[in-house]
């Protein structure tokens, strides 16, 4: 689950896809293509659907300190982890990471969102885990699924996936009192070029970003990797939702945004523990909010990827704590 950008941060400008293309159009990202043979993709607007009751929860599993409340509190941790909480989070990350792709593996066109929830709930209780999202700040499921132009927290319910539809899974587990947070997007069935396309890229631009952590070096390296390598294949990237630092809270003070910000000079330091977790669009970056006050979705209802790891800084680099 992603964290909300830090309130009066300025974000660069990038280029919009215009919302009025028509197919024979030239295409908006200056290919000199066609609309419809380029980023345009072949899509039907998402619309929410009904929910089962919120899951329960085993008495002997242990929880977060909201999950009864569901009104996390934050309080101050230190960005850098002890020992013990990066020992923790190892194991939580791999758990994490086990339990995406056992959900991950059972996307496929007609199931439903709900279904995948359910799913990947009882993949956390099996691991003796409280599935992190379920009741934090009232989300009402164990997991988060994006579909298409949803951007992210989209909340799992009825609707069947859909043949040639992509779905993010966010799945993040608190385990031995730390948590560990992990997503990525799957592909439904027999998708577009332009939709699997933007998945690579997506995943290159995390990868990417990976690729910059070392101590000493300045958390705009991040954001900046990030976005030069889906600006170069005419991609945009939301700005709305940032990386966090994570360890025994689910989300702490330390934010990582996916975009290139000169004033964030901040080094990283070994032992720092946080996500990073670019969403990657095919037109414009900005969104809209669905009632509900979760399911973001992007303003022109085009496509959207996103990956997501849990890194801890060593070093000479960073581990990666949600790869199997």
């Amino acid at each position: 689950m992603v964290a909300p950008i830090a309130s009066g941060t300025v974000t660069n400008p990038s280029p919009l896809a215009p919302r009025s293309l028509k197919a024979n159009d030239p295409c908006w990202c200056g290919s000199g293509k066609k609309f419809k043979r380029c980023h345009k993709v072949s899509s039907h607007n998402i619309a929410p659907g009904r929910q089962s009751p919120m899951r329960s929860v085993p008495p002997e599993i242990g929880r977060p300190p909201y999950a009864e409340s569901g009104q996390p509190v934050r309080r101050p941790e230190n960005p850098v982890q002890s020992d013990d909480v990066i020992k923790r989070m190892r194991v939580a990350g791999r758990a994490a990471a086990e339990v995406l792709a056992e959900t991950g593996a059972a996307v496929a066109p007609g199931v439903t969102t709900d279904e995948l929830d359910a799913r990947c709930h009882e993949a956390c209780i099996d691991r003796g885990g409280y599935p992190s999202p379920l009741n934090y700040s009232g989300f009402p499921k164990s997991l988060c699924t994006s579909v298409n132009e949803v951007i992210c927290h989209g909340i799992p319910d009825d609707r069947a996936l859909l043949d040639g539809d992509i779905v993010n899974l966010d799945v993040t587990i608190f385990l031995d009192g730390v948590h560990g947070d992990t997503n990525a997007t799957f592909l439904v069935g027999e998708v577009d070029l332009p939709s699997r396309r933007l998945v690579e890229v997506t995943r290159e631009c995390l990868d990417r970003a990976i690729a910059q952590v070392r101590p000493g070096r300045p958390f705009n390296v991040i954001g900046a990797a990030i976005q030069e390598h889906a600006e170069a294949n005419g991609f945009g990237v939301v700005r709305s939702f940032v990386g966090h630092g994570i360890g025994e809270q689910f989300h702490t003070d330390l934010h990582v945004p996916h975009y290139y910000e000169p004033r964030l000079t901040r080094l990283i330091e070994e032992g720092m523990t946080f996500t990073i977790e670019p969403m990657i669009t095919i037109g414009a970056w900005d969104h809209d909010l669905w009632d509900d006050g979760w399911t973001a979705v992007t303003v022109d209802r085009q496509r959207t990827a996103q990956f997501e790891h849990t890194l801890v800084v060593t070093a000479d680099g960073c581990d990666v704590l949600t790869r199997i």
